[in-house]
């Protein structure tokens, strides 16, 4: 799977996280304090402008911190039944017959089924449940003011937060209670669509030993399971009449063999390493070139995608991972060793033919290295690898760190020597206080591997894959809540339509979010929005500097109040696409847990802000005095 940004510390972002957002919202306050002193002036004086916006303040604090729950509950309530009064149910029931129709065109021979199931239901239920709740949240409030229904609720002793509040806080439960119902139909939609079962075709099984064991009677067998799903599996039976049917677009079955009456049947079990929730052990990446020199990135082999840096083939070249954290207690008796490797290829040749590779397992205190495993790559799916305990090595020699006559770190093979075994003890031998390193290397001369920091990882255990289900789930309702909020807020001053369109605006914005933040701070190639523009109209390329004169002056410094104008804006909207989890659900990844934490945190400062702002806009309203 694919992690472009690194996921912090749920610690270190508090460092951060609520300090930015404490700065913007302040920001946010005395920006506006400031404009509505300003309007108050004009209208009405300094001396009763300024009296006027005191009062204002002061019922503020009245109206935020004397809130009732029981009228706020009620207001919620009445949110939740004028919105199934208006056929909210009718979304439901297109989401039912999406998934009574899905059989037509959802293939189940693809090479990842989960992910294409799991996408599927993720992105409808998405679809509709984002949808229902920006039409209800925009349009609910300017309805009732137009009708004149929200007259007789503001006639009783309702504060104008109260109103705000209610509103956001039913559509919330409304869209939470369809959400939770989606889910759980959902859930049974995937595990009943992905169950399958073969049979052994017996009359392949042929003997792959031709020794005879004395206690079983049977010999190790190899053949092939019927096709189901437009996929069959190769089968491997062992003396004990225990096989598997082998790893097939990601899922394996369990064999068992046993006597009716005469004849033989083979028992296959339900798929098995699909409905998982993988939680990995990620290390530091660093690179070694040719020479085995330290470097800070891999080989440029021309690709504009810079998420991969490549492994030079046939030479020294490697990609270390140092781990932590490597100990019997976690990893137990063998060390699972996942990764997905990117292949480039200077010639063709066997296209279906892996490129070769080797993992080598350092100690990085000792320097002892063994060479634990020669693989043939596996592109565009993963590639398990189970390294036993007891490791018997095809080479094994010490990697020492020297300094060469420029000052660069080189790593420099020397042999063991007396110290050499025949076999090494994973835990005890490779590591030190849980610290292990991982080389990788490509063996196939002018062919390289391509790697990322997460592409190569360690396999502790899983987690629960129905409740890594339902953090998919979560991703969709934190959307949800922004949505509700950015409508229900735009709603408050806004006719229908156009707060529609302004909270649409703002969730576009909110995808380019980091691409604006780049921009802002002057990370993206040609400049600033100013300097892009005569670039553009000069025809110039966006490496070269421009010519130094009073035109590319004045673009620069004008670049610079605006970015940081638009470092501003930025922070004013939400990363919407930051809360989307499908792809952790999809690959199979366990969506970690300060991953809910510090976006759940998030959307709930946005929701704080969005429900402040929206009750001031309200309070400005006549209906609202």
């Amino acid at each position: 799977m694919v992690l472009e940004t690194e996921l912090l510390p749920f610690r270190e972002w508090l460092l951060w996280g609520p300090f930015v957002w404490l700065l913007v919202m302040g920001s946010l306050a005395v920006a506006g304090l400031f404009f509505g002193s300003l309007v108050a002036v004009i209208r009405h004086g300094p001396a009763a402008g300024l009296a006027a916006t005191g009062r204002v303040l002061a019922a503020a604090v009245g109206d935020l911190f004397c809130m009732s729950p029981r009228r706020v509950w009620a207001l919620a309530w009445l949110a939740v039944k004028d919105s199934l009064r208006r056929r909210v149910v009718v979304v439901f029931i297109v989401f039912l017959l999406l998934l009574l129709f899905a059989g037509w065109f959802l293939d189940p021979s693809s090479d990842h089924p989960l992910r294409l199931y799991i996408s599927f239901v993720l992105t409808a239920t998405s679809y509709l449940v984002l949808l229902l709740m920006l039409f209800l949240s925009a349009l609910s409030l300017p309805n009732d003011l137009k009708n004149k229904t929200l007259h007789t609720v503001v006639t009783k002793p309702v504060r104008p937060s109260e109103i705000v509040l209610g509103r956001m806080l039913g559509f919330v439960v409304l869209g939470t209670t369809l959400l939770a119902l989606m889910s759980a139909i959902s859930y049974v939609f995937v595990v009943r669509g992905l169950a399958h079962s073969h049979e052994v075709v017996q009359a392949s099984l042929a003997a792959v030993d031709p020794r005879q064991d004395a206690d079983q009677g049977a010999v190790p067998l190899r053949g092939e399971s019927t096709r189901v799903n437009g996929h069959r599996h190769d089968v491997r039976i062992d003396r004990k009449g225990q096989g598997l049917l082998e790893m097939t677009q990601d899922h394996y079955h369990r064999v068992a063999r046993r006597q009716d009456g005469e004849k033989t049947v083979y028992e296959v079990g339900q798929p098995e390493g699909m409905l998982v929730a993988r939680v990995p052990v990620y290390g530091k990446l660093r690179f070694m070139d040719s020479q085995r020199h330290v470097a800070e990135r891999g080989t440029n082999v021309g690709d504009e995608w810079a998420y991969r840096s490549y492994i030079q083939g046939g030479s020294l070249a490697a990609g270390v991972w140092s781990f932590e954290g490597v100990t019997p207690t976690a990893f137990s008796d063998n060390l699972q060793l996942e990764m997905t490797l990117g292949v480039f290829r200077t010639y063709k040749g066997d296209i279906e033919q892996g490129v070769a590779g080797v993992l080598l397992l350092r100690n990085p205190k000792t320097g002892l290295t063994v060479e634990a495993k020669v693989f043939k790559s596996r592109e565009f799916s993963t590639d398990v690898h189970r390294l036993p305990r007891k490791i018997t090595p095809t080479a094994a020699y010490a990697l020492q760190p020297e300094k060469d006559p420029d000052g660069r770190i080189k790593y420099v093979r020397k042999p063991l020597g007396a110290d050499a075994k025949a076999q090494y003890d994973l835990f005890d031998d490779l590591t030190d206080d849980g610290q292990l390193e991982v080389w990788l290397q490509c063996l196939d001369p002018e062919q390289y591997f391509g790697v990322a920091q997460p592409d190569l990882y360690l396999r502790a255990r899983d987690a629960s894959f129905a409740l890594n289900f339902v953090k998919g789930y979560f991703g969709i309702w934190m959307q949800m809540v922004l949505v509700i909020g950015f409508g229900v807020m735009f709603s408050t001053f806004l006719t229908g339509p156009v707060a529609m369109l302004a909270t649409v605006g703002m969730l576009i914005g909110g995808f380019f979010r980091g691409y604006m933040i780049e921009l802002a701070l002057g990370q993206t190639w040609g400049g600033g929005p100013v300097e892009s523009l005569i670039r553009i109209l000069t025809q110039d390329n966006v490496v070269s500097d421009l010519p130094e004169g009073i035109r590319t002056t004045v673009a620069q410094t004008v670049d610079s109040v605006l970015q940081r104008g638009l470092w501003v804006v930025a922070q004013l909207l939400p990363s919407f696409g930051d809360y989307d989890c499908a792809s952790y659900v999809a690959y199979g990844f366990n969506v970690p847990g300060n991953w809910i934490a510090e976006r759940g945190l998030t959307a709930l400062g946005f929701a704080v802000a969005l429900f402040v702002v929206g009750y001031f806009f309200l309070k400005t309203r006549e209906v609202a005095r």
